[in-house]
């Protein structure tokens, strides 16, 4: 969040400015519970079905390793181990050498990996298409209310 433009005297927060932050809260609160049934819908974790789409994201010409997909999930590096066994276990990920230096592990979506976050990915289309626009509209009234926010305040 930018600091507010003065520091010395911040505006102080409205009732109304609350109620704009707990519907930004809700509203994003309520995709993520979705999401994460979805995922378990189609028998992974909200967080296999994020390392799925973050390893799909990563352009052809460059590598996903571990500690990339750690950084990109905000994880650790042993937390994103324990994540790619369980991928792979479930055999929706590979491992294979590092086409430049092999030392490293490259992460590479398998067939049935492609297939599952094709499904998964269509889902959230669908609800982003009824989420979205109430998930705009509050970030857009929650975007107005932090520039009047104090700086540290959620």
């Amino acid at each position: 969040m930018k600091p507010c433009a003065d520091l010395s005297e911040p505006s102080p927060l409205t009732d109304a400015d609350y109620a704009r932050l707990a519907g930004f809260r809700h509203a994003l609160r309520s995709f993520l519970n979705f999401s994460e049934a979805a995922a378990l819908g189609v028998g992974v974790g909200g967080q296999q079905y994020q390392a799925l789409l973050v390893v799909r994201a990563m352009p052809a010409a460059q590598e996903m390793t571990v500690s990339e997909l750690a950084r990109q999930l905000l994880i650790k590096h042993h937390s994103a181990v324990g994540l790619v066994d369980r991928l792979v276990d479930q055999g929706l990920l590979l491992r294979q050498a590092s086409r430049d230096d092999g030392r490293k592990v490259e992460l590479r979506l398998t067939g049935k990996g492609k297939r599952v976050l094709g499904r998964l990915v269509g889902l959230h289309r669908h609800e982003l298409e009824h989420a979205g626009p109430r998930l705009s509209m509050w970030l857009g009234q929650v975007s107005r209310t932090a520039e009047s926010m104090p700086e540290g305040e959620p």
